[in-house]
This record gives structure tokens, C-alpha cells and sequence, in this order.
């Protein structure tokens, strides 16, 4: 087998040039592309085709009417294989022309006659009129109770009139009402021939390869392009083991892709793989403009109609019933069962990007919703501490960090937590690379308490003769009480104002708990108190804190931006 040339027409220059030295006999051959490889990007997709048909001799150009409308034509890319010399020339991608029914003749006949149809019932609706207002009219205009000579009529021709004037109305509102509704019945016929008559918009792609044999061959093409309306975004599983005396805590990261598409064609039984690298954002940084300052210009006023050019610029149960089966089978011994293992992928991590490869063939339909895959796992050491901010909530949450031991980099994205197997709640996962360390939250510690008392709160003057400025001093007490029968790790965080403003002053006061750390998260003024409980310590943290700024003015403490 001899590998063909490789075809990177992109342009309808290349196009043109190419076509020009082809010849111009060459024959249309209809091809059918089946997918064969996806590569979902967290933006976009690389979709693979491939193409295996019996060529003659000669030129031909293949005629493949399978691919979607939303692909990128210059993303086009074709090579392959075959048992011959082979040459591949120029890749054309076009919307197919909208082809008219074959049963035009027989559609047009069909609506001349529902309108035949129609003209008829409208001849009954506008008779049955007629014959309605006739009635109405004669019982309008003849005399009411008299005859001839102005005698009083009986009464029994009084009600023979009502009765036929009656019955004439009543024949008439049936027929106009039967017939209107067979009239609305044909419109929807008439509808429904109407749009088969007409041309359907193609809901495909016409993809046209010139080729040249020199023999005939059996070849295979691989035709790959790329497509927007996919992407996967990062999920993991984060099970926790807490340990016991005999073993260490360890964590049990399992990463998942969610994969969703919609680029109007279905991937059946496909390779599928997962990569890190982004596809829209283009090739290069951004290159930045000057910035001018300048005195504020005066708006010119704009032309009526030119408004819109201001938006231009993108747990497992047994089976109870098993008690009631006959001696014999409760007496067999039981069957061997193993553990069902999720299937994982086959990582390839690269100096800039990451690719994992689904084992086996996948199947994900247009539009029909995300599938999640795994992708990797992996098990480290944890270490185990319970974190709190009581100045918002009081209670103790167990915290496990462990380093990123993984080639590859963590992704943004959420992250199901488990604890000892339970499933406790959902959080999320900051990006992280190699040796970094991870922190995740894994629900309420109950066995840690944790109060916080305000101990004093004063606002009022500072000065020795003259009252110079305002004050705001404040005094908090964190208690904690650790309910284990092992010692844990505890960090208590806090809040000391700051200021932006050289005018007002914030001074920490001597009576606090020295901090063991600051700016926590390059939070700033987020003081972090962290030491080692010992099982049923009791330990008291003091905090307190004034600020003071000029009597003429007015102070708040607000969150920050």
C-alpha cells in the first residue's frame, strides 16, 4: 500500500488553479462517508470520516452528500490509502442543490381537485345563505296575527309559520357549519401538498474530492474537519477515606469529561477522545492599541437609521425474597461475583495539552444531551483539617488538601464529594497544575464546636481636650471544642477591616490571639488562626480590632468590590 498525497486546499484559488489541471472529463462518483473518530475539544470537535470505494482508472471527482452544514470548510483535510498510485486534488465543500419532488405532475393534480373541492363547498356555504336570509326576511316582512282583510289569523297557522321559518334557519346553519369544517379539513391538505411541492432546504453538506488513479484501486479516504457546536466541560468525583488507627486518610480523584453536542449529524459507534486544547480561541495574544487621553468629545448626532451600527463589533440492598427459595438452591454454594471496575481512558499528556482516549466505540446522538465518560483517576494521601469563618456560619467543616501528583493539569469544574462513601455535596475545583496544592471542602464536622461571642462593641470619641475624631472598637471571642478522640487540625478565619483611606485608621489591638497567618487567599485583612487540637481541648481565640477617622465625617464597613 502507498500512502496519497495529502490535500491542503483552502482557499478558491488553490481551488481554481487545481481545477485547471485536472482534466475536465472527470466523472462524478457518488461516495458515502461513514464516522469513524471524534476528538471533543472543551469548545469545539475534530470529526473524522472515512471514505472506502472501488476507483477506476483516471479522474474522478467523489461526491459525498453525508456531512453536516455546521462544519468549517477550511478545516477540510483529506488523506489515505490505496493499492495503486493515487493522487488527491482539490476539496470543495457546497450546500446540494435543492432538488424539486419527482411527483410534481401528480401533486399539482391533487391540489387542483381539493380546490375543486373547496369551490364546491363554498357554493353550498353561499346557498345555504341565500336561503337563510330569505327566511329571516320573510319572517320580517309578513304580517304578524292577521289576514287578508286584517282579521286575526289562528293560532295554528302562527306556529305552522314559526315552524317552517324555523326549520329553514336550522337547515341552513347545518349545511354552512358541515361545510366550513371539510373546507378547513382541505386547507390543511392543501397546506401539506404544498409544502411537499415545494424544494426542501438541504439538510446537508455536499463535501466533492478530485482524485486520479493510475490504476484502478480500492481506496480509503480519511476526510477530517472541524465542527463549533460541541465541547466538554470537566466533572470529578472526590471520595474521601478518613482513615482509622490502623490507616491514613487518602482521597480518590476520579475525572470525567460531559460531553454534549448539536452539530446536526449523530456519532454512532465512533472512537472517541477527550483533549485540553482550545480551538476558538485563536492561534495568538491579542495585540493592544494605543490609548489616547484626551478632553471628552462632544457626540456628534447620528442620521436616522444609523443607530444599529453602534452593535457592530462573540448502597446496595439484598434481595429479601431469597429467604423463601426451596433447601436445594439455598444450600449450592453462591456463585463468584466480582467487582464491576468503570471503564477509564488511555491518557497521552503532552508539554502543552492533554488528550484521553475512550477505550472501545462510543455513541452520542445530536442534541440528545450530555454523556459523561471517565477519564482518569488517581489515589494520594490526604491531609485532614477542619476549617470554619464563624463570623458568617459557626460551623466546622473537615477540609482535605492534598498535592496534584497528575501530569496532566486540573480543569476548572464541579466535583461531586463524597465522605466514608456518602455522597455529602457538590463544590467546585479551581485549576491546578503539577505539585500544586488542592484544597477541598467535604461537608460539616459535627464533633468540632465552634462559638464566637461579641465581647464589646463601642462607638464614640477620641481626644484628649478636643473631641478630634470618631472611634468603632470592637472585642470577639471564638471558642472551639474538639469532640474527637484524635487530635485534628483546626483553622479559624476572620475578618480585620481595612482601609483605603489614609484618614481612617484600622489598628489590631494587643488583646488579640496573635494570627498564625494574613491575607488568606490574597483576601486582604482575612486573618487565619490554625493549631492542633487535642482530643476534647478547649480552645479560645481573641480578636479585636478599632478604627478611627475624622469627627467631620461619616464611616461604614461594607464588603469589598
Amino acid at each position: 500500500m502507498r500512502t496519497i498525497a495529502k490535500c491542503l486546499a483552502t482557499t478558491s484559488l488553490v481551488l481554481v488553479t487545481t481545477v485547471a489541471a485536472l482534466p475536465a472529463w472527470a466523472a462524478d462518483v457518488d461516495a458515502t462517508s461513514a464516522i469513524d473518530t471524534v476528538t471533543v475539544y472543551p469548545d469545539g470537535a475534530s470529526v473524522t470520516r472515512v471514505i472506502t470505494l472501488d476507483l477506476s482508472p483516471g479522474d474522478s471527482t467523489l461526491v459525498a452528500k453525508d456531512f453536516p452544514l455546521s462544519l468549517d470548510p477550511s478545516s477540510l483535510r483529506v488523506e489515505g490509502e490505496a493499492g495503486a498510485k493515487l493522487t488527491i486534488g482539490t476539496i470543495d465543500a457546497r450546500p446540494p442543490r435543492a432538488a424539486p419532488p419527482v411527483n410534481l405532475p401528480e401533486l399539482d393534480k391533487r391540489i387542483e381537485a381539493l380546490k375543486d373541492q373547496r369551490a364546491d363547498l363554498q357554493g353550498a356555504i353561499d346557498s345555504a345563505t341565500a336561503r337563510r336570509k330569505f327566511a329571516q326576511h320573510f319572517a320580517e316582512a309578513s304580517p304578524a296575527g292577521l289576514g287578508d282583510k286584517g282579521e286575526a289569523r289562528p293560532i295554528t297557522e302562527w306556529r305552522a309559520a314559526f315552524a317552517a321559518v324555523a326549520e329553514e334557519i336550522a337547515t341552513a346553519d347545518t349545511t354552512i357549519r358541515d361545510a366550513a369544517r371539510k373546507q378547513r379539513e382541505i386547507d390543511r391538505q392543501i397546506a401539506q401538498l404544498e409544502a411537499e411541492r415545494s424544494a426542501k432546504p438541504p439538510s446537508k453538506l455536499e463535501v466533492r474530492i478530485d482524485v486520479a488513479a493510475a490504476a484502478a484501486t480500492k481506496a480509503t479516504l480519511r476526510v477530517t474537519y472541524a465542527v463549533r457546536n460541541a465541547r466538554w466541560v470537566p466533572l470529578y468525583d472526590a471520595r474521601l477515606d478518613t482513615g482509622a488507627k490502623d490507616r491514613k486518610p487518602q482521597l480518590e480523584l476520579v475525572r470525567r469529561a460531559e460531553i454534549t453536542q448539536s452539530t446536526g449529524e449523530d456519532w454512532s459507534n465512533v472512537t472517541l477522545g477527550v483533549s485540553t486544547v482550545r480551538i476558538a480561541r485563536g492561534g495568538s495574544a491579542p495585540e493592544l492599541n494605543s490609548l489616547i487621553a484626551q478632553y471628552p468629545q462632544v457626540p456628534k448626532p447620528l442620521a436616522l437609521g444609523t443607530a444599529s451600527d453602534l452593535a457592530r463589533p462573540a448502597p446496595t440492598f439484598r434481595n429479601r425474597s431469597a429467604q423463601f427459595e426451596p433447601m436445594s438452591k439455598a444450600a449450592e454454594a453462591p456463585e463468584p461475583r466480582e467487582r464491576a471496575d468503570e471503564q477509564q481512558a488511555v491518557a497521552e499528556i503532552g508539554d502543552f495539552q492533554a488528550t484521553f482516549s475512550i477505550p472501545g466505540r462510543v455513541s452520542l446522538g445530536a442534541a440528545e444531551g450530555a454523556k459523561s465518560l471517565r477519564i482518569a483517576s488517581t489515589t494520594v494521601p490526604a491531609d485532614l483539617a477542619v476549617r470554619a469563618a464563624p463570623v458568617v456560619d459557626p460551623t466546622a467543616f473537615l477540609e482535605a488538601s492534598f498535592k496534584q501528583t497528575d501530569e496532566a493539569t486540573l480543569l476548572p469544574g464541579k466535583v461531586a464529594i463524597y465522605r466514608d462513601g456518602i455522597f455529602v455535596g457538590r463544590g467546585k475545583i479551581s485549576a491546578s497544575a503539577r505539585e500544586e496544592t488542592v484544597r477541598l471542602g467535604f461537608g460539616a464536622d459535627d464533633k468540632v464546636k465552634i462559638e464566637r461571642a461579641v465581647l464589646k462593641r463601642n462607638e464614640g470619641s477620641a481626644g484628649l481636650l478636643v473631641t478630634t475624631s470618631k472611634t468603632d472598637e470592637r472585642a470577639f471571642k471564638t471558642t472551639v471544642r474538639n469532640g474527637h478522640d484524635f487530635p485534628i487540625r483546626v483553622a479559624i478565619e476572620d475578618q480585620l477591616p481595612v482601609s483605603e483611606n489614609e484618614d481612617i485608621i484600622v489598628e489590631m489591638l494587643p488583646s488579640t490571639t496573635p494570627p498564625t497567618a494574613s491575607n488568606i487567599r490574597d483576601k486582604r485583612g482575612v486573618l487565619e488562626w490554625s493549631f492542633d487540637a487535642k482530643p476534647g481541648e478547649v480552645k479560645d481565640i481573641n480578636f479585636a480590632w478599632r478604627i478611627r477617622w475624622p469627627k467631620d465625617k461619616g464611616m461604614v464597613i461594607v464588603p469589598a468590590g
